[in-house]
């Protein structure tokens, strides 16, 4: 064995301990999935979402679909009904005075067909959050375990078919995925995920990183406003390196898929993402 393997061998075992103390200390077990079979489509916030809606509708509405972040704040939610719906980000759950978060939540109290409401397995959602969601009878809470995952393969196939967690989830597309596996779709579609983040990144005069990210919806100038501010906070390596990290954690879940007989097909136009064979439909 050459040094460059000794290293990948050692850095395996290092991260599959690290990982397995996160998993004792993180992680939620038992947490039951919705069964399901068939086709879905996550139904990404990129801006191409509106191409796919425009020219393949009909094949969008022909499968299952999951949602995301503040699909349901745009007008064409209540037409696609998405049957899942699944949020990670801990603003979600931490800023309730946040309008955009207020009309979510209200948007989601609303929703009058059944739908699965993912959220992570340790986010406590507010006292009236929570009480509107129970008096609505077709929003079912699933909880799901956030916790990142890395390490020898047969550690990461053993936690990520359980659900104790995953690969590093950078955005939200990454749970989705592994939620949709687990819930035993045979197909999934990913559309809307542009990922095209390095042709808008910049850096201005007084050296603060400036990213703009647009959505199929009219974003609210407030949350663009927010979204730029969390971003000057980071230097460029660091944000490039969240790049890369969400990159990487879809190869591996690409390896996972393959693993457990399953199919990721990326059917979002000029997508960045290069982990998922491609189809037009």
């Amino acid at each position: 064995m050459n040094l460059d393997n000794l290293k990948q061998t050692a850095t395996a075992i290092t991260d599959s301990v690290l990982s397995l103390a996160k998993i004792t200390f993180l992680s939620k077990w038992s947490l039951p999935m919705p069964s399901a079979s068939g086709n879905i489509v996550i139904l990404g916030n990129g801006p191409s979402l509106n191409i796919t809606l425009a020219q393949s509708r009909r094949f969008v509405m022909s499968c299952h679909r999951l949602a995301v972040n503040f699909a349901a704040n745009a007008p064409v939610f209540r037409e696609l009904q998405p049957q899942h719906y699944v949020l990670a980000d801990p603003h979600f759950f931490r800023n309730a005075d946040d309008a955009n978060v207020a009309r979510l939540w209200l948007s989601l109290s609303q929703v009058d067909w059944d739908m699965n409401l993912f959220v992570p397995a340790r986010v406590k959602l507010s006292g009236d959050v929570a009480a509107v969601l129970a008096e609505n009878k077709h929003i079912n809470i699933v909880r799901y375990n956030l916790t990142p995952v890395e390490g020898t393969q047969w550690l990461e196939n053993w936690a990520f078919a359980r659900g104790l967690g995953m690969p590093r989830p950078r955005n939200v597309l990454i749970p989705s995925l592994m939620i949709a596996l687990r819930c035993g779709y045979e197909r999934i579609y990913v559309a809307g995920a542009d990922h095209s983040w390095t042709k808008t990144l910049s850096v201005d005069d007084d050296n603060n990183v400036v990213s703009i990210q647009p959505h199929f919806y009219r974003e609210d100038d407030k949350e663009v406003k927010r979204v730029n501010t969390e971003y000057m906070r980071y230097p460029l390596h660091q944000i490039l390196y969240s790049f890369y990290v969400a990159f990487r954690s879809y190869h591996t879940i690409q390896r996972f898929a393959t693993h457990i007989h399953r199919q990721i097909i990326n059917i979002t136009p000029d997508s960045f993402i290069d982990a998922f064979p491609r189809e037009k439909v």
